[in-house]
């Protein structure tokens, strides 16, 4: 099956095609599609289902599409979908660890429940659009740790491992992640549901 990812981000699309690698898996550039897609969803889940969407419609294909983010317990649910936007919308990765560390500066240990949410969409030319969601528990830290993965990775502590994601290998942390759990949930969807 020819399956359309709706972003231009290499490393999803790495990610996807590991776990998808029975379907032929392309990107908007592969398709030479350059469009930026109003993502104003209240949700993960609204904002992913716009992109599959847009993209489904426009291509008249399969289109696959995330949404994903950070939600912190005590920012009641900040920076959420807005994390990638977290600290301006040209900030780097660096700068979006500072404004969440400030926000938190004080906070306990144990008050600073976090998790990182991912939603999957998958949405066919018939209209029909299936949504996967998954979470990856932890905590925030009080500095930045390892070199490893990207975004609010080196922040956030993740129990099992005794350390950050960014001080793990990336294929030991992609075995835990959002995004993982929730490509697995729509790889069994599309294995039990082949058209």
């Amino acid at each position: 099956m020819k399956l359309v990812v709706a972003t231009g981000n290499q490393g999803k699309l790495r990610e996807i095609k590991a776990i998808l690698p029975e379907h032929e898996v392309v990107c908007l550039k592969d398709l030479d599609i350059d469009i930026d897609i109003v993502e104003d969803g209240k949700t993960f889940e609204e904002n992913a289902i716009i992109k599959a969407e847009t993209i489904s419609k426009m291509t008249n294909m399969i289109t696959i599409a995330d949404d994903s983010g950070l939600v912190v317990d005590y920012l009641g649910g900040a920076p959420g979908i807005y994390s990638a936007r977290y600290a301006g919308e040209d900030a780097t990765d660096e700068e979006r660890n500072a404004k969440l560390l400030k926000e938190l500066k004080g906070v306990p240990f144990e008050k600073r429940t976090a998790r990182f949410a991912c939603a999957i969409a998958i949405s066919y030319p018939n209209g029909k659009t299936h949504t996967f969601f998954s979470t990856c528990e932890g905590k925030i830290t009080f500095e930045p740790l390892g070199k490893n993965g990207f975004g609010y990775d080196p922040l956030f502590y993740f129990e099992e491992f005794d350390t950050t994601l960014a001080n793990v290998e990336s294929e030991r942390k992609n075995k835990v992640s959002h995004r993982y759990k929730s490509l697995v949930k729509l790889k069994n969807f599309l294995d039990e549901n082949k058209e």
